[in-house]
């Protein structure tokens, strides 16, 4: 990471800003990519603020897109940065049952957590291969662990970037490239706020406590893993002990504890 060009997804807010904060101290170049171009540019003027030395360069764009992924890539070749690591942050989520979702949210949650990230690597690995070493870090989450009612598809996407980034890492071990995944539970971002549906309410999250992090903490267990880290690693040891028993517990078991969680949460609202 020391003297790094960074790319990174999702940075205008959350992980995103606090991933661009860590890099700070060590990278030579961060490229922010987000579609809000105001909040970029007040990234960027505060991280320039903070350590002059630093080149940031933003790049306003929808990486669910095929045009969002292309303004990246066109970005990166046409101001010839040498990118060597990448950090797939970008993430969306929907709480509610499946058959009562939006079928364009559906589809909008596949191309940003699955879609976005498979082809945004596809497109840089030529690059990274070739300014090793380098590394991608993939913003997975504990939910990816679970068969999750009432966020499947968020649940079943984030399974997909563990799957994807063990199988990558392998892949790519010969040719100096370092792949991990960071899995989180909650943490005190704005996910809540865009995964919550018009007139809806949060998933049911008592017990929880315990393994909410705070971001510097992701991101610090996310960025150490890529040095001397395990493929996939779990911030916090709530989290980390949650992931554990998830895969250790038998899978009808785990699939009771679920239902008697999901049929307590509708019942607790069908009462208000």
């Amino acid at each position: 990471m020391t003297g790094a060009t960074a790319l990174i997804t999702g940075a205008s807010a959350g992980l995103g800003v606090e991933f661009a904060r860590q890099l700070a101290t060590r990278a030579k170049c961060l490229i922010l990519a987000a579609r809000r171009v105001e909040a970029l540019s007040a990234v960027r003027d505060q991280l320039v603020k903070e350590w002059p030395q630093l080149s940031v360069v933003i790049c306003p764009a929808d990486v669910s897109t095929c045009s969002g992924r292309d303004a990246i890539a066109s970005l990166i070749q046409e101001q010839q940065l040498p990118v060597n690591l990448l950090v797939n942050n970008a993430g969306l989520g929907d709480y509610g049952t499946f058959d009562s979702a939006d079928p364009a949210r559906i589809q909008e949650q596949i191309d940003v957590n699955v879609t976005a990230l498979v082809q945004l690597t596809h497109k840089l690995l030529p690059d990274l291969k070739r300014n090793g070493p380098s590394a991608i870090l993939n913003v997975s989450s504990l939910a990816g662990t679970l068969p999750l009612p009432e966020m499947a598809i968020y649940a079943a996407t984030k399974a997909f970037v563990t799957s994807f980034t063990e199988a990558l890492r392998i892949e790519l071990a010969a040719h100096g490239v370092t792949v991990c995944a960071v899995c989180p539970g909650p943490t005190p971002t704005n996910f809540s706020q865009t995964a919550r549906r018009a007139g809806g309410e949060d998933t049911n999250r008592e017990g929880q406590g315990f393994l909410r992090q705070p971001n510097d903490v992701v991101v610090r267990e996310g960025l150490r893993s890529l040095e001397a880290g395990p493929a996939t690693v779990y911030p916090g040891w709530g989290v980390t002990l949650a992931a554990l028993l998830f895969r250790l517990l038998p899978r009808w078991l785990l699939r009771r504890q679920l239902t008697r969680r999901f049929q307590k949460s509708r019942t607790e609202r069908s009462a208000k």
